[in-house]
């Protein structure tokens, strides 16, 4: 099987697979272009083609994980280890500005509108059965995660299904019926990271019925209506080549993942100082909300012809409120997985390891949780008056508002570890937390 990579209409490489391996080799035209720019920061522009090790995990993390992807699966008549076959049948819309398919869809690119919330809330309500609508004639798309979502776009204020390769804007997370609040809980988080000072999509609330849902504005899009262009990018594990089961630092895969350090000597390595500082900032504010899933495939680098950069953050949401939630969070603050357990020396250990200033990190804290906090108010206002209306918005804020006083608050404390820090499991006892 050989797949062709594009970027609009220009070849970027080639995908080969065969009974021993698994190969990509960028397109001469596109090595010696002064536009082009790399399919990963594992997988540098070279002449010479990449093997299965490197290819393969930068592929796994394009699909969905757990039940989305069995159901793709089962859809598509597919094995969930064909990644290869499964990208063959639903690339030519995926995360980033590539689109991976044996052949250019046959009809003119375009949007198909939904008509009315019914139709929009049938839609919601088979997604699991047939997530990113596979089948539908024209639709071809797929992205990451073990949460249901659908790629849309929205076009003069309808949403409508991208067709026949048309470039998707947004991104409609469904209520998790397990997760009581989910769209409001993750506005909240959103939205108080952008009042924070953070870099984050923007979001908004939508209602279908008896349905809510959550529109994500697409970062690795540009532009509107129908002059949509994709923008490249790719997540940490990708970028780390790790494979998307081991996105947690701690896991049952015998990988482990990507820790606070080796996320920020990639960015030491390919990035600015500025970017360095948003990493930190995206950091403390998960620690802060309680967002124990912000594992490395909810960090994401643009990727164009100039420098890479941190993409803004997406993926927030606070697991305090919650029964049943792992109160460990996806990566470790200094030996420290707890956040309610962080402390001024948890902070300045992680520091060390990651190369940056221990004592203007943990003044960095101090002043994100201040924002934070002063924040949270208003926060609280901007998702009640959003189409979805409140459900239990306070409850989520009240939490949040004590984690953050929490956090703030140890950062200048010192303490011995007491005996349920020392007990602390190795592997995450959730390892797909709110998904």
């Amino acid at each position: 099987m050989d797949l062709p990579v594009h970027f609009e209409d220009r070849l970027v490489a080639t995908i080969s697979a065969d009974a021993q391996a698994t190969r990509l080799a960028y397109a001469d035209a596109w090595n010696s272009s002064a536009d082009s720019f790399p399919i990963s920061l594992a997988m540098p522009i070279r002449p010479e083609p990449y093997q299965g090790e490197q290819v393969l995990p930068w592929l796994m993390n394009l699909l969905p994980e757990g039940e989305p992807l069995r159901a793709m699966t089962r859809a598509l008549g597919a094995a969930p280890e064909d990644a290869l076959g499964l990208i063959a049948q639903t690339g030519n819309d995926l995360a980033g500005a590539l689109s991976i398919a044996p052949q250019q869809p046959r009809g003119e690119p375009g949007y198909r509108p939904i008509p009315d919330a019914s139709a929009l809330e049938r839609i919601i309500e088979e997604l699991p059965a047939r997530p990113f609508l596979v089948g539908e004639d024209g639709v071809s798309m797929s992205l990451a995660g073990a949460q249901e979502k659908l790629p849309v776009a929205v076009i003069d204020g309808q949403i409508a299904v991208p067709i026949n390769g048309a470039p998707s804007t947004h991104i409609l997370k469904p209520d998790n019926p397990r997760l009581l609040g989910s769209v409001q809980n993750e506005a909240l988080c959103m939205v108080l990271a952008r009042r924070t000072g953070l870099n984050v999509a923007p979001v908004t609330t939508g209602v279908a019925g008896e349905r809510s849902y959550l529109l994500v504005e697409r970062y690795d899009r540009a532009g509107a209506g129908n002059n949509v262009r994709r923008l490249h990018q790719e997540d940490f594990c990708q970028a780390l080549g790790r494979p998307p089961a081991a996105k947690y630092e701690f896991n049952g895969t015998g990988t482990r993942g990507p820790s606070i350090a080796d996320m920020f000597v990639l960015v030491r390595e390919h990035m600015t100082a500025r970017d360095i500082t948003r990493l930190l900032d995206a950091v403390i504010f998960n620690i802060a909300i309680g967002n124990v899933d912000s594992h490395a495939k909810n960090y994401s680098i643009l990727l164009g012809p100039g420098a890479p950069q941190l993409a803004p953050l997406y993926d927030l949401m606070s697991g305090l409120a919650w029964a049943n939630i792992t109160q460990n969070h996806a990566q470790a603050i200094g030996g420290q997985r707890r956040g309610r357990h962080v402390h001024g020396r948890h902070w300045r250990r992680m520091a060390e390891a990651a190369g940056l200033a221990a004592r203007g990190t943990v003044q960095r804290v101090e002043q994100v949780t201040a924002r934070l906090l002063r924040e949270l108010p208003a926060a609280v206002e901007e998702v009640t008056a959003m189409p979805a209306g409140p459900s239990i918005l306070e409850v989520f804020a009240k939490e949040i508002e004590e984690r953050a006083a929490e956090v703030q608050a140890h950062a200048g404390q010192e303490r011995v570890p007491d005996v349920e820090e020392m007990q602390q499991p190795e592997v995450n006892p959730s390892a797909t937390a709110y998904e």
